[in-house]
């Protein structure tokens, strides 16, 4: 697997995957024109925040399978175009969080006890004592967004004995309460507290959350501090704020436009009680080398046919769940591939039903797996854990998934439901000893192990007819390595599967099911 990577990373990242056979070069900083000469390639990317992997790039990766962003956020990789095309994309979500929650607390400290303006005081040799900061002892602080960073942050102000208020929406009380703090609505801590920090993505929804009308609600001397993303808080109006004397301070590391070059953002720079870094969160030596081995091990498990854990198209739990699902997951493909070349006719509806301990979990990944098995075979371009969905949507096919409470007497159970011309047709499976196994195809009950050169026939049944399939299979010289059966009644409609150890032609499919009389007969390849 070649492996393209175009930011700077800690070596420690590349290193990890030469020594597990990857070619992986580094082309730092490239040119767009040389950029797009080098893509053609490539089978992975790997970047941090200075490239944009955008539809026009794209267009010049054919091979292109996977994205690795050495960081948090994805804004510079357009994850909509990536799923489109069937690219995973992965992030490192965990690798910087303790970096960027120190810098928060470094630059806050800073801010309140004017540091940086001593600092300066005195590099210029000058001796003035009366700079006079604030404490955070008894102050009340705001944390939006409690998540991996936003909680870090909110531990360590708590060794400062404040009084912690949360805005997040997405959190249950209980969660404030492990970290200290009081769960609120983003108004009332916008008016109660004297420091407020932001640690939130930037959607739709956060863009600009902080703007006149929020800077209007808060005290006046209130401090901000912006170690999230740029375009959190409304620049223009924070300046405005600043200048009229309603916010004390700000302490801002990532901004709108970066670098800064509106005359806007440069006055917002330039504030005398602004204090400033250039997005410098992720900037430790353990961060970079946390975040580029978390990429890494990503693309080595991708590699390897594991479930990519922060995989940000893909819907994935924590990895206990992964663990135990990822043989399932075999099984939706299996079921998938099975179909479509059960009944290869338009596919118009899929139904994925689970039961069982199985259905504990989220059914989604399973139903995806399913959709990626039954339209693979049938398209051009790759269709994946990614994509599935999008190309189902695509070619018209309706999707449908439930849990069920019915096993069957199994543990854990996942029936596939398909509709085309030809009928409806449901095929279900299990997984036994970490094998998948289909255990009822049609309307029977019948188990065997879906893999490798698969005969599938349906007959009337009667005497001497699996001699005749011995026989008819004997004298081309394919060799049976098992046999399965499923019927209701003796003598009745019987399906019968057979493992072989070759592939059979069309015509040696015709052969076999004229010695049996067969109304079906269907060769599957499940290698």
């Amino acid at each position: 697997m070649r492996v393209l990577v175009v930011d700077g990373i800690a070596p420690e990242g590349p290193a990890y995957l030469r020594e597990r056979g990857f070619q992986v070069d580094e082309l730092i900083k490239p040119s767009p024109d040389t950029l797009h000469a080098r893509l053609p390639d490539y089978d992975a990317l790997i970047t941090r925040s200075g490239t944009a992997v955008t539809p026009d790039l794209l267009k010049h990766a054919p091979r292109l399978r996977i994205v690795g962003r050495a960081g948090v956020g994805v804004d510079n990789i357009d994850v909509d175009a990536c799923s489109r095309r069937g690219i995973v994309v992965v992030n490192a979500p965990y690798g910087n969080v303790v970096s960027a929650a120190e810098h928060t607390v470094g630059v806050l400290l800073a801010l309140v006890r004017r540091i940086p303006e001593a600092h300066g005081s005195l590099k210029a040799l000058t001796w003035d004592r009366s700079i006079y900061g604030a404490e955070l002892f008894r102050k009340t602080v705001g944390v939006v967004g409690l998540g991996k960073v936003g909680s870090r942050v909110a531990a360590r102000l708590r060794a400062f004995e404040t009084e912690l208020l949360v805005y997040d929406p997405y959190v249950a009380e209980a969660r404030a309460r492990e970290v200290g703090a009081r769960l609120i609505d983003f108004e009332t801590l916008l008016r109660e507290s004297d420091v407020i920090t932001f640690h939130v993505p930037l959607t739709e929804e956060t863009t600009n959350m902080v703007a006149a009308r929020e800077l209007g609600l808060m005290k006046r001397g209130v401090r901000l501090v912006n170690c999230a993303r740029g375009g959190v808080i409304h620049e223009a109006d924070l300046l405005v704020a600043l200048e009229s004397g309603h916010v004390a301070g700000a302490a801002i590391d990532v901004w709108s436009e970066e670098p800064p070059q509106s005359e806007r953002l440069r006055r917002l720079v330039a504030h005398p009680r602004v204090v400033v870094t250039p997005h410098l969160g992720a900037n430790s030596g353990e961060a970079q080398v946390n975040v580029a081995l978390d990429v890494a091990r990503q693309l080595v498990a991708f590699r390897d046919g594991d479930l990519v854990e922060y995989a940000v198209n893909i819907p994935v739990g924590d990895s206990a769940v992964l663990a135990e699902l990822k043989p399932f997951i075999g099984l939706a493909d299996r079921l998938g591939r099975f179909c479509v070349q059960l009944d290869p006719e338009h596919l118009a509806s899929v139904e994925v039903a689970v039961a069982g301990a199985v259905a504990q979990t989220d059914p989604e990944l399973l139903a995806r797996a399913v959709l990626a098995g039954l339209l693979g075979p049938v398209m051009a371009g790759p269709v994946n854990l990614v994509n599935a969905h999008l190309v189902a949507r695509e070619r018209g096919v309706d999707v449908r998934v439930s849990r069920e409470g019915e096993t069957h007497g199994y543990n854990s159970l996942v029936t596939v439901t398909t509709q085309t011309r030809e009928g409806r047709k449901i095929i279900a499976g299990t997984v036994f000893d970490g094998q998948p196994r289909i255990v009822r195809l049609r309307d029977l009950n019948i188990e065997f192990t879906p893999e490798g050169h698969i005969l599938v026939l349906s007959y009337e049944d009667r005497p001497g007819m699996v001699g005749r399939i011995g026989t008819t299979l004997g004298n081309l010289g394919i060799n049976i390595a098992s046999m399965h059966v499923g019927r209701r009644s003796k003598r009745g409609r019987a399906i019968v599967v057979l493992i072989l150890d070759e592939e059979l032609t069309p015509s040696q499919v015709g052969g076999v099911a004229r010695a049996v009389e067969a109304d079906f007969a269907r060769f599957i390849r499940l290698t």
